[in-house]
């Protein structure tokens, strides 16, 4: 396997030789602080899980404020710039059934009453390369960070991303430290059991305007090593409408001391845990209605796991993911999607969609080879479209979970009702 200096060397020897032909981000640099750009998202968020079978439930309820800012890159043949990104929240209730990965918890589990937490990072683009060394918020479906909850994932690490080439866009990059949503600090720093090296390089290529495919590795030390593939291809039809078809696929093997706990979904005790978990999708788009179908199956020895991998809390671009992932031992799960976008019906801005995904055969250590899981997702999404407000958006989300009996709390999630409320506003500062 390449070694990350290696590959950062071949993204910029790469840059070098094709530079002069083609357009150049850098040579349009307009300066350190002419280009600079500063931002804050103002987020009230919500999370209830209404559990069933006399478990506990769990409601978390917060503000936060997530401050970005980014200067230009300096005029030449390489430019240099620098970043800053954080967060500040305030618990809002007691919360005193936290959890969702929303809040940060002491050691006697209660709920922390505010807390801050952030980095910065320095930047360099040589034509259109670019190496980012610092805190980051990482977009990777081998390594991406869980936006979902109240304030971001961060990891901190170099990142290079290349596009010297029309359409192929090649990344590469090393990363020591992650730091989940609801940690004060990071992993590196409460016992080093999270991330400890991870390696990540991929490569996006869009062929035309129908079709475009991509592929991504990881290699995160003592945990394990992970690729992707996907392919899109998009059908033009007639009266504006469309039909896509979509395929993703990842093959992970676990490392054999990988610190990663005995369950059914993540069995230590398995010689030569790994798995193959991949999905195909249709998508058929006619004005504002769409719909999806998709098919998902895991094959191999063991099921998704989400132990102390620190491989990114949303590095999972598989069509059934909702509130579960539908990523048990050997599950198979199909689903049915519909969206509609009532910009068409004279209300821009306003989004609804509904799924039901069903998963089945799944196998639960020492109690059965068919166990079985459901979710009826609903999530009605509105964004402000011009004014004082404009970008704000509301966002509510409700999740309706069953599982078999062998594929309950212990297992998984277990029985739950779910409500997520989200409050946006971006407020840009410069």
């Amino acid at each position: 396997m390449l070694t990350p200096q290696k590959l950062t060397l071949a993204v910029l020897i790469q840059a070098a030789l094709l530079s002069s032909a083609y357009a150049s981000e850098q040579s349009e640099a307009k300066g350190f602080l002419e280009d600079a750009e500063g931002s804050v998202l103002f987020r009230t968020g919500y999370i209830h899980r209404d559990k069933k079978n006399d478990v506990v439930d769990q409601s978390s309820y917060a503000q936060s404020a997530i401050v970005e800012l980014n200067s230009g890159f300096t005029q030449g043949v390489v430019g240099f710039g620098v970043g800053v990104l954080g967060d500040g929240s305030i618990k809002l209730g007691s919360n005193n059934n936290a959890g969702n990965q929303m809040i940060p918890k002491h050691n006697d589990g209660s709920a922390y009453d505010h807390w801050g937490r952030g980095g910065g990072n320095v930047k360099a683009r040589f034509s259109n390369t670019t190496v980012v060394y610092g805190t980051q918020v990482l977009d990777l479906p081998v390594l991406a960070s869980n936006t979902g909850r109240m304030v971001p994932e961060y990891f901190e690490g170099t990142l290079v991303t290349s596009r010297e080439i029309k359409g192929l866009e090649l990344t590469a990059g090393k990363f020591t430290k992650d730091q989940m949503s609801d940690q004060i600090k990071s992993d590196a720093d409460v016992g080093g059991k999270g991330l400890d090296r991870a390696i990540v390089w991929g490569a996006k290529y869009k062929f035309d305007d129908q079709l475009s495919a991509s592929y991504f590795g990881l290699d995160s030390k003592n945990a394990l090593e992970r690729h992707y593939v996907n392919a899109n291809y998009k059908l033009p039809l007639a009266d504006k409408s469309s039909l896509t078809f979509d395929f993703s696929g990842y093959h992970t093997e676990w490392d054999k001391n990988a610190e990663t706990y005995s369950s059914p979904l993540g069995d230590k005790d398995v010689e030569g845990r790994s798995n193959n978990i991949w999905a195909l999708s249709s998508t058929y788009n006619q004005g504002p209605h769409s719909v999806m179908l998709a098919y998902q199956q895991n094959t191999g020895n063991t099921g998704y796991d989400y132990g102390s991998n620190a491989d990114g809390f949303q590095s999972i671009y598989l069509p059934n993911s909702y509130m579960s992932d539908f990523i048990g031992n050997h599950e198979k799960s199909a689903q049915v999607q519909y969206n509609l976008d009532f910009g068409g019906y004279g209300v821009p801005g306003l989004n609804w969609t509904t799924a039901f995904v069903y998963g089945w055969d799944i196998k639960v250590k020492n109690l059965t080879d068919d166990a079985q899981e459901r979710e009826f997702f609903n999530q009605v999404k509105y964004t402000v479209q011009n004014g004082f407000a404009k970008n704000a958006s509301l966002r509510v989300r409700h999740s309706y979970y069953r599982a078999s009996d062998a594929y309950q709390t212990n297992a998984y999630i277990g029985d739950t009702n779910e409500w997520r409320v989200f409050l946006d506003i971006p407020v840009k500062l410069f």
